[in-house]
């Protein structure tokens, strides 16, 4: 295959965007800064009992609900006289795939089919190209899936090869390329010499998929508990997980529940960085991702996000690698599951947020995924010691993303840390003043100032008021 000038495949990006997905993202643009983000998701035109249909030809939705009783004993236990919420998990690792992602590639396989396309493309660590793989699969589709795979010297970090290896499994051609810009470029060449699909994680066939998650949590913990569930915890990477979720609580009525969003954190570690590549022991759900997700969502393979983290978080939380890695091993002992490591993330984080609410509350882990032998903290553990990475029990706060991963010698040093959801406001407002190059409020039209405080979740006084922070 003769590959193209990268200036002449990036200058044809934008048609070649549109042919692949079929949204003309330009009608939807509303004037310097806003777009009509609910046309957008309008664009997938299935309600959620259709979604739910669909997904079930190809064996995704309708996942367990499982309640914890030893991880919620052993919260409980961490807690204060009547404190202790019960603790469950949403159990996605039974999809097709062994992930939540299955929703996601759900909807694009199915609107790939019908509009007649031979097969799809996608951009990924690896759980979501095993979901295309597989979900193509049941619909006679080809599939490619593209990976930042290796550093500079040909290592690969073992939780992607495993992910490779799976996506190989379900037949797909996988694309393994060492960590740069080139990943997207790849993507956009094979994508036009193909005509194939773009089943990117970003656009509304991807993200609503994942309302049916929500919208299982929600009827579910109100027909078990007669309550909405108090708070759910999802593993917060690209900002999909988040706004997927819970646009289907709020389909299911649950408008109260607190969104919490979780992200392991590895500050201090350039995702597009040779030397930090490999690195760290998460290729997903970490504040490489969900910090630059939030405050830019626009940073991704197609014209507008349909993930929208800051529209539907309520709460944002980071926990260590030490954390996860003992929480999965909690959840294996106490519960005798073994799942992880992305759902684990959020576990960790659930145990802190279940002390502080009282007995009857209901707090859902919103997601599992399988495990695999280069997805173990054995295997991870190993991999970060042959980086030179100290790995030792003691006390989490004190590790250092890179250098050292902190195990807990007691389950009391397990705590999330809440991100300050006020400065990413302000930071993601930052952005738009950047790139608008607006200098005073006076300068935003009404409909703008609507639009963004929709963007932050806030009311107008406030998004005026946040505003003003970011102009200064």
């Amino acid at each position: 295959m003769k590959w193209p000038l990268v200036d002449e495949i990036m200058s044809r990006r934008g048609s070649i965007m549109e042919h692949a997905i079929g949204v003309n993202y330009h009608d939807l643009e509303r004037g310097r800064i806003a777009f009509d983000y609910e046309g957008l998701m309008d664009f997938c035109q299935y309600d959620i009992n259709k979604i739910i249909d669909i997904q079930q030809q190809t064996k995704v939705g309708k996942t367990p609900l499982i309640e914890l009783p030893n991880i919620t004993r052993f919260g409980r236990s961490l807690a204060e006289p009547g404190y202790g919420a019960t603790i469950l998990i949403k159990d996605e690792a039974c999809n097709a795939s062994g992930s939540f992602k299955a929703r996601r590639a759900s909807l694009s396989a199915y609107e790939a089919k019908k509009r007649g396309y031979q097969g799809m493309v996608a951009m990924t660590s690896g759980n979501y190209g095993a979901a295309v793989a597989s979900q193509g699969r049941m619909r006679g589709l080809d599939s490619i899936v593209v990976q930042e795979t290796f550093d500079s010297f040909g290592r690969g970090q073992p939780e992607i090869l495993e992910k490779g290896r799976k996506c190989e499994a379900y037949g797909a051609e996988v694309w393994q390329l060492s960590v740069g810009p080139e990943l997207f470029y790849v993507a956009l060449v094979l994508l036009e010499k193909t005509g194939y699909f773009n089943a990117s994680l970003y656009t509304p066939f991807s993200v609503k998929g994942i309302e049916s998650l929500g919208y299982e949590i929600g009827l579910e913990v109100q027909a078990r508990y007669n309550r909405a569930p108090d708070a759910v915890l999802v593993t917060h990477a690209g900002g999909g997980n988040v706004t997927g979720t819970t646009r289907g609580l709020i389909k299911a009525g649950c408008t109260e529940t607190e969104i919490i969003g979780v992200s392991v954190d590895l500050s201090g570690l350039h995702m597009a960085s040779d030397f930090d590549f490999n690195r760290k022991s998460f290729t997903t759900g970490h504040t490489g991702f969900s910090f630059p997700f939030t405050i830019q969502p626009d940073r991704v393979d197609v014209p507008r996000n349909a993930a929208r983290p800051l529209r539907y978080m309520d709460r944002f939380v980071t926990v260590t690698q030490g954390e996860v890695f003992y929480m999965t091993e909690a959840l294996v002992q106490l519960e005798g599951i073994e799942r992880g490591p992305a759902g684990n993330t959020s576990l960790a984080a659930a145990i802190t947020v279940a002390k502080g609410l009282p007995r009857e509350a209901v707090v859902v882990v919103q997601e599992t995924e399988y495990t695999g032998a280069g997805k173990h903290p054995t295997a991870q553990l190993t991999f970060a010691r042959e980086m030179g990475i100290e790995v030792k029990r003691g006390d989490p706060r004190e590790s250092v993303p890179g250098k050292s991963i902190i195990i807990p010698k007691d389950p009391s040093q397990i705590r999330c840390i809440d991100i300050d959801m006020k400065l990413l406001r302000i930071r993601y407002l930052k952005e738009i003043v950047r790139k608008s190059e607006i200098t005073s409020l006076e300068q935003f039209t009404e409909n703008e100032v609507t639009y963004l405080g929709k963007e932050v979740n806030v009311d107008k006084d406030k998004v005026i008021d946040l505003i003003n922070k970011a102009l200064n």
